[in-house]
């Protein structure tokens, strides 16, 4: 049995971005970089899908993880006071 291959993202987008600017089929790609032209359309697909997000969020808008972030940081921060604040009260 054939083990999966796990590709990076920076590899993801290097094909992606290639299968883009339609300089080759996407059958002279997938020989180019042993994969199917299946897999070169899916990824394809799936990054024209989410470019609007990356637009999204350079308006302002933030990603899903933003809000959880910005909540620990501010964890992080309080606690950092607080912290300071008994080191130096117990000198």
């Amino acid at each position: 049995m054939s083990k999966r291959r796990k590709f990076t993202a920076k590899f993801k987008t290097k094909v992606v971005l290639e299968a883009l600017k339609e300089r080759h089929t996407l059958a002279e790609l997938g020989k180019k970089y042993e994969l199917s032209p299946q897999q070169i359309r899916n990824w394809k697909l799936d990054f024209l899908s989410r470019a609007e997000d990356l637009f999204e969020r350079g308006k302002g808008g933030k990603t899903e993880e933003e809000p959880e972030r910005d909540r620990l940081l501010k964890s992080i921060g309080e606690l950092k006071v607080e912290n300071d604040f008994l080191k130096k009260n117990l000198r």
